[in-house]
């Protein structure tokens, strides 16, 4: 019988070997990505003291009203737009992205190239 792989699992298995590398520090933080198969969330995450800065997604009630008719990619956009603009505000101008085990394409790509829009440096 042939096994199927569990591509979460594996996705997880990634993220970990990532994050062995990767870390956030108070003055650099990890901006983290999450993508479910309807919702994308980002979270500016600072390790040393396993705190959340600032974060954002597309079940948030004003960002779901920018999001109403627009597909996948152009949400992850204005997610991305508003972590920045929300870790910006809180005196944070330079991140490490952690993609979170994704392939750097599509959605992913889409949120990263938006919170470089607003002016976050990674």
């Amino acid at each position: 019988m042939i096994s199927k792989k569990n591509k979460n699992q594996v996705r997880k298995g990634r993220h970990l070997r990532v994050r062995n590398k990767i870390s956030g520090t108070a003055g650099k933080p990890r901006l983290n990505v999450y993508r479910s198969t309807s919702n994308i969330y980002a979270q500016v995450i600072d390790d040393d003291k396993g705190v959340t800065l600032a974060s954002s997604s597309t079940v948030e009630k004003d960002i779901m009203a920018k999001v109403k008719g627009k597909n996948k990619k152009e949400a992850a956009t204005i997610v991305g737009e508003a972590v920045a603009k929300k870790a910006i505000a809180k005196g944070i101008k330079e991140v490490v992205f952690d993609r979170g085990g994704y392939v750097y394409t599509g959605r992913v790509e889409k949120l990263a190239d938006g919170a470089r829009a607003a002016g976050l440096k990674f």
